[in-house]
C-alpha cells in the first residue's frame, strides 16, 4: 500500500542508491579512460601478436576487461586487431571478456555483491574468455571474418605516444582527456543511474518477498537459463541492472538468476549483436550469442550453488 511513509522511504533509498552509483561511476570511468591512453589500441595490438595462442587468449581476455565500457568503442578495436592481423583466438578473448568485465563491473559488484561474488564472477567470466577465445580459434571461425571497417562512436581515441610535451605535461594531457572522456561517458549513463536508483528502490519498498523467492529464487532450476534468454535481447546497462539485482536477491531473487541475467544483457545486446553482423557472417553471430548464452547459464548456476 502507498502511504506516505512508504514514499518517503522510497525517496531515501533512491537518493542513497544514486549517490552511491554517482561517485563508483565518476571514479571508474575517469580511471578507465585514464588508463585507455596509456594503453593505446596500437598497444594492444602490439600485445596480441605472439606466437603462443593460450597467450594471445589470456591477453586479449585481460586487456577486454579494461576496454571501454560501450560496443561501439570495442567493435572497432576488434576490428583493427583483426585487420592488423592480430591472432584470431586473442581477438575472440578480446570480444568475450570486454562487455562482461571491466573495472565498473568490478567495483560495482564489490560494492553491491562483496567479495567472494567479484572474485567467482571475475574468474568465471575470465577464463571462459579465454577458453572460447581458443576453441573458436580450433573450430576455425577465422574463416567467418567479413572484408568491413567499422568506426567507433565515442569520440577521437589517443594514447600516450602521439600527446606532445615534456613528461610532465603529457602527463597533464592525459589527465584533461580523461575527465573529458569521463564527463562525455557520464552524460550518457546518467539517465540509466537514475532508472536503477529508481527502479531498486521503488522494489525494495513495495515488491514482496514472498513473491520473488517463489517464482525466481534459487530452488527454481528453470530461472537460471530463462533469465540468460529474457537478458540476450534486451539492452541492459551493467550500472543500470547491479543495485537493481543487489536489492532482488535481498528480497530472495537467486543470485544465479541475476547473474545471468546480466550477462546475457551485457554481453549480447541488440546493438552489439548489430554491429557484430557487420563484420561477422551469421554463423559466427549466432555462435557469439550461445557462447554468451552459455557463461550466463553456467555462471549462474555456479552463483546459485557457491552463493
Amino acid at each position: 500500500m502507498i502511504t506516505l511513509e512508504s514514499l518517503q522511504n522510497v525517496g531515501y533509498e533512491f537518493i542513497y542508491l544514486f549517490a552511491e552509483l554517482l561517485l563508483l561511476f565518476m571514479g571508474i570511468s575517469f580511471l578507465v579512460a585514464l588508463l585507455q591512453v596509456y594503453i593505446s589500441r596500437d598497444r594492444i595490438r602490439r600485445i596480441l601478436t605472439r606466437k603462443r595462442k593460450w597467450l594471445n587468449s589470456v591477453f586479449g581476455a585481460l586487456l577486454g576487461s579494461l576496454t571501454p565500457f560501450c560496443s561501439c568503442s570495442t567493435i572497432p578495436i576488434l576490428v583493427g586487431l583483426i585487420r592488423s592481423g592480430a591472432p584470431f583466438s586473442g581477438a575472440m578473448s578480446f570480444l568475450l571478456s570486454s562487455p562482461i568485465l571491466n573495472p565498473a563491473i568490478i567495483a560495482l559488484f564489490l560494492t553491491f555483491f562483496g567479495l567472494k561474488a567479484t572474485l567467482i564472477y571475475a574468474s568465471f567470466t575470465l577464463s571462459f574468455a579465454v577458453i572460447m577465445g581458443l576453441v573458436l580459434d580450433k573450430l576455425g571461425y577465422a574463416k567467418e571474418i567479413k572484408d568491413v571497417s567499422v568506426a567507433g562512436c565515442c569520440g577521437e581515441a589517443i594514447s600516450f605516444e602521439t600527446l606532445e610535451g615534456t613528461f610532465w605535461q603529457k602527463n597533464l594531457l592525459a589527465i584533461k582527456h580523461a575527465v573529458k572522456q569521463s564527463q562525455g561517458l557520464f552524460k550518457n549513463v546518467f539517465p540509466y543511474l537514475l532508472l536503477g536508483a529508481a527502479l531498486g528502490a521503488f522494489i525494495h519498498e513495495y515488491i514482496p518477498e514472498d513473491l520473488l523467492r517463489n517464482f525466481v529464487g534459487a530452488n527454481n532450476l528453470w530461472a537460471v537459463p530463462v533469465a540468460a534468454v529474457v537478458g540476450i535481447p534486451m539492452y541492459i546497462r551493467v550500472e543500470t541492472m547491479i543495485p537493481v539485482a543487489s536489492i532482488l536477491i535481498a528480497k530472495g531473487v537467486g543470485y544465479g538468476t541475476m547473474i545471468a541475467l546480466i550477462i546475457g544483457g551485457a554481453g549480447a545486446s541488440l546493438p552489439e549483436v548489430s554491429l557484430l553482423s557487420s563484420i561477422f557472417t551469421k554463423k559466427m553471430v549466432i555462435t557469439f550469442v550461445l557462447c554468451i548464452f552459455s557463461v550466463a547459464t553456467i555462471t549462474g548456476y555456479i552463483f546459485n550453488i557457491l552463493m
